[in-house]
């Protein structure tokens, strides 16, 4: 097992100890009870994770506990929701990622508006995922990997942790823009989809490099380039997909949200507080051991990369005729 993948795993059994909300102020006196920060993924991702991260970190700082309250389901909307309709005191707070720019189009009858029922706090991370292939397909490059493709059309295989998730839309994005034609093939996770890669059932992933490391590092997969417009510092050897297709850039970045309405002095003193954690070392080096990346922001800015993001992924569902499962 190499150092990364330890790191991550010892780093998930540390933070599964802290505390899980059961599903069941004024900014003068923020907070006046505990803090809650809900995920709509299962305790022990990696968004899991760095929610508990900061969340450990908030509570140190705020004086008051922070607990995660994990609510999987419905591609992290029934969290999204939950959030959107509780008070708007500070007292409820939202992890988010690329599902919540990605449902804005995957989903025709949503009952909120990420950008309009949401206000944004602060960015977490944005990490780059991988580009990796069976060791038996012959692409060593991506002009390879293009060349192998429009050889051999509709014959090769594109896993994903599950429909509509960050990395299928990473892989319809190179479609889009390379113009190419892999075939979308979903799992219920990453870890089942890397295992149909090693055995060759699938040919082409794009994924968290936390995932992929071990198996890149025993020659089970070939790692191509990263999803980033730049390179990786945790894989600074690979070139990036956008050296070879122009404008193509994917990222998995995480961070946290309030209700509408938050008064502005609770989101100024939490994005303060949280971009303080990002800046400490002793969380930097956890937060490092699920990929790094770590990308502090205003709220303002962060508002923007949600905008954006949502924009982007709104194009390629509608490019891709993605529906949801």
């Amino acid at each position: 097992m190499t150092r990364s993948r330890r790191a991550f795993l010892q780093l998930a059994a540390g933070v599964a100890a802290l505390p899980v909300l059961p599903r069941d102020g004024s900014a003068q006196s923020y907070p006046s009870r505990p803090v809650r920060i809900m995920v709509g993924v299962a305790a022990g991702s990696p968004q899991d994770i760095l929610s508990r991260l900061i969340g450990q970190w908030l509570s140190e700082r705020l004086g008051h506990p922070v607990i995660v309250d994990n609510r999987p389901g419905a591609a992290t909307n029934l969290a999204t929701e939950a959030a959107v309709r509780a008070q708007a005191d500070g007292h409820t707070l939202l992890s988010v990622g690329p599902s919540a720019a990605i449902n804005a189009t995957l989903y025709d009858k949503l009952s909120f508006n990420v950008i309009r029922d949401l206000a944004p706090v602060a960015s977490l991370v944005h990490q780059a995922q991988v580009v990796v292939v069976n060791p038996s397909v012959p692409a060593k490059t991506i002009p390879e990997l293009i060349a192998y493709n429009k050889a051999n059309p509709r014959k090769i295989n594109l896993a994903s942790s599950g429909t509509g998730t960050g990395n299928h839309l990473a892989g319809e994005l190179f479609n889009m823009l390379a113009g190419v034609e892999m075939v979308h093939v979903p799992y219920r996770g990453a870890g089942p989809a890397m295992t149909d890669l090693i055995a060759g059932q699938v040919q082409v992933m794009f994924v968290a490099p936390v995932v992929a490391v071990e198996y890149i590092a025993a020659g089970k997969a070939r790692a191509l380039a990263v999803t980033t417009a730049t390179r990786s510092d945790t894989m600074p050897d690979l070139p990036t997909v956008a050296e070879f297709v122009p404008g193509y850039g994917s990222s998995a970045w995480f961070g946290i949200v309030a209700p509408k309405g938050t008064p502005a002095e609770i989101v100024t003193r939490l994005n303060r507080e949280i971009n303080a954690g990002l800046a400490d070392p002793a969380l930097r080096r956890k937060i490092a051991a699920l990929g790094g990346g770590i990308a502090a922001s205003s709220p303002e800015d962060f508002g923007k990369l949600i905008a954006d993001e949502t924009e982007k992924w709104g194009k390629v569902v509608k490019f891709a005729g993605i529906k949801p499962e």
